[in-house]
């Protein structure tokens, strides 16, 4: 044993701690600094003797306050520093004690007076619990879940199929959404706001239409900016879409498509039109402006034909909008984008699918119109649609569609394909309760046939007012005949007509419009 040390004062001091390694050692308490004693919550006895018997100042050290409890849990080990002040100048500084020899009880009891033991400092108590985090502010008022307002204002999705329910059980052909607006529906022509709904916002609005969309729809929509699809609503209807991009936000505009196909007398369509789903070959051509229920008579005609007919009946269309079932005859759909790349490129390969009947959504380029052409001559009952206003219009621009040099061979080419062309509008009625078709047909009789051969198709008008007994008939004498009835009114008609001054004379009026006024006029009528 080596001898303590004896400082220049004369007191004993504790003997140096054996040689350690320096870094810390497995299972040993964490090195102390000089001067710092370590508390340690179990002491043992010889330890506190040690601190008694060896630390004694030269002076009466002053009572301490009690060392306040510690409110936290209770640390594995706590370390306080306290400063020794041997009496003289010469006295060495104290010595780190090791590792519990130095230590004492952590407890709230005030250390005795009598102790000479120097006193730690008082630990100050434990910082107290976080507070809890103040609650959320209150949000404000505006539109719920179901985009309706008086609830949470969040910018939630809008409930897409709930807004086309409202809209086929008020009626509407159409719903528009579009950011800055409320939904809109259009009854009877007229557009009217969805009641109950707030102003659609951007981002909202992006994320509703998004989420009816395929990946691959997505991508084909921020490609184009523009797309066109059709989406089902389960027991309700279906719909014809067209997501579009407009000051960088989306619209979109849906067109109602019931799953029920109504037959041709109930949709006010003359009953000759029937007939050419009973064509064996030939060209039937649908034709009239946007909104005027071109899809819903050709529906009409596929559906006749499926129930009479023992045939194979093929559709492309953009996209998909009746849905048929298999009845008499074996019927598939075709949508562009899904199904196939092009109307065009359907057409190639449809006379290799064996069809009997071919029905093409529009022919809108003229390889579309040649492909269809060379279907009808091939013998195929071919039925399209163009947005054309009358049957002389309906054959020019087929026509036209081609390079100067070959129009006298298409012409030819046609006179002897085209079965027929139904062309069609919807009027108000005069009573307020909806809309009437009114419809103008050109039946491809021989003289009608000669006329298109000959270039003549101006004279197909007249050609038509003179073919009644072959069911043909114009569109002025269809709405004069729906004025003279009641069923739409004087102005809705003379809106509506071709030639005002046929359409006067028809209604017994001659003040309609001066003599030659036609609906390319725009002075017609007034």
């Amino acid at each position: 044993m080596s001898e303590p040390i004896q400082p220049a004062g004369g007191e004993p001091t504790r003997p140096l701690p054996p040689y350690r390694p320096a870094g810390p050692q497995a299972g040993s308490a964490p090195p102390s600094l000089p001067g710092q004693v370590t508390f340690s919550p179990i002491p043992s006895q010889s330890s506190v003797a040690a601190v008694r018997e060896t630390y004694q100042p030269p002076q009466a050290v002053a009572p301490q306050p009690p060392v306040p409890a510690f409110s936290g849990p209770a640390p594995a080990r706590i370390s306080t520093t306290t400063s020794f002040t041997p009496d003289g100048p010469s006295a060495p500084p104290a010595y780190a004690t090791a590792p519990g020899a130095a230590t004492r009880v952590f407890s709230p009891a005030p250390v005795a007076p009598a102790q000479a033991a120097p006193a730690a400092p008082s630990v100050p108590a434990q910082a107290s619990a976080p507070a809890a985090p103040p609650a959320p502010p209150a949000r404000a008022q505006g539109r719920d879940r179901a985009g309706r307002m008086g609830s949470d204002a969040a910018e939630e999705t809008l409930p897409i199929d709930q807004v086309l329910t409202e809209m086929v059980a008020k009626g509407a052909s159409d719903v528009h959404l579009t950011s800055g607006a409320v939904p809109t529906v259009r009854i009877s022509g007229a557009l009217k706001p969805l009641e109950g709904y707030a102003t659609l916002a951007p981002e909202p609005l992006r994320r509703t239409l998004y989420s009816i969309l395929t990946q691959k729809q997505r991508e084909t929509f921020e490609t184009n900016l523009e797309l066109d699809f059709s989406y089902a609503v389960r027991g309700l209807a279906r719909f014809r879409v067209n997501i579009y991009q407009q000051r960088e936000s989306v619209g979109a505009a849906f067109r109602v498509i019931p799953y029920e196909i109504k037959p041709l007398e109930d949709l006010g369509v003359p009953a000759v039109v029937g007939n050419f789903a009973g064509m064996p070959r030939g060209l039937v051509l649908v034709t009239g402006p946007t909104g005027s229920g071109k899809s819903t008579t050709l529906a009409s005609i596929i559906d006749l034909a499926n129930r009479t007919r023992e045939d194979h009946i093929m559709t492309v269309e953009d996209p998909i909008e009746f849905l048929h079932r298999h009845k008499k005859s074996l019927i598939n759909q075709r949508e562009v984008g899904q199904d196939t790349h092009s109307f065009a490129n359907a057409l190639k390969h449809v006379l290799r699918q064996d069809p009997d009947i071919i029905l093409v959504g529009e022919m809108r380029d003229l390889e579309t119109i040649s492909v269809a052409l060379t279907a009808a001559e091939t013998g195929h009952l071919v039925f399209a649609t163009l947005h054309t206003q009358d049957a002389a219009q309906t054959i020019d621009r087929v026509i036209d569609v081609f390079p100067s040099h070959q129009q006298a061979q298409v012409r030819t080419q046609l006179a002897g394909a085209i079965q027929g062309v139904v062309c069609q509008t919807l009027c108000k009625k005069a009573d307020g309760t909806g809309r009437a078709v009114a419809t103008e047909v050109m039946i491809a009789t021989p003289a009608i046939r000669n006329l298109i051969r000959e270039g003549k198709t101006h004279q197909i008008y007249s050609a038509m007012q003179a073919g009644a007994k072959q069911g043909m008939h114009t569109m002025d004498q269809q709405l004069a005949d729906m004025v003279k009835s009641g069923k739409i009114s004087y102005e809705v008609g003379l809106e509506k007509c071709h030639h005002a001054e046929d359409f006067n004379r028809l209604t017994g009026r001659f003040s309609g419009g001066p003599q030659g006024a036609s609906y390319n006029d725009p002075m017609a009528g007034l």
